[in-house]
């Protein structure tokens, strides 16, 4: 490996051992979505086996989110059925070189992608905002 290439692999490798849980959630997202995305072209461009090992990657991460789920909440079973569903997709997707199945487990997640990006700005809005509000406590009782 050269040297610009170690470089990049330990960028990378620090980027994801210092992101908060949100950041690596969209990182998984934004990755699942890119391996649909390259695997639709591959096998547009009749590379069976790249289209294979780019569908399991996503189908690998399906099951991160689906092990990450805390089913101490309702919403999380019905998250479980809809990643289950995704990922079952994906399995028909892989058998038949299917880019239509492809095309629908993408629409999903980049919903689920913008939603949870538009869900942790707003938590980092509301953290900000209760952290100046609490400056400006401190400000008044100094």
């Amino acid at each position: 490996m050269n040297v610009n290439a170690q470089a990049y692999s330990n960028y990378k490798k620090a980027s994801v051992e210092t992101a908060s849980p949100g950041k690596l959630l969209l990182m998984l997202f934004d990755g699942a979505i890119r391996n649909i995305d390259d695997a639709k072209k591959a096998i547009q461009d009749k590379d069976i086996n790249a289209a294979h090992n780019l569908i399991v990657k996503t189908q690998n991460i399906i099951l991160e989110f689906i092990a990450s789920l805390n089913m101490d909440y309702e919403i999380s079973n019905n998250l479980f059925n809809l990643y289950e569903y995704l990922y079952y997709q994906l399995v028909q997707a892989n058998a038949g070189k299917d880019i239509n199945k492809l095309d629908e487990v993408r629409e999903f997640l980049a919903e689920f992608r913008n939603t949870w990006e538009e869900a942790t700005k707003k938590a980092a809005a509301t953290t900000r905002t209760n952290a100046e509000s609490t400056l400006q406590v401190l400000n008044v009782k100094g």
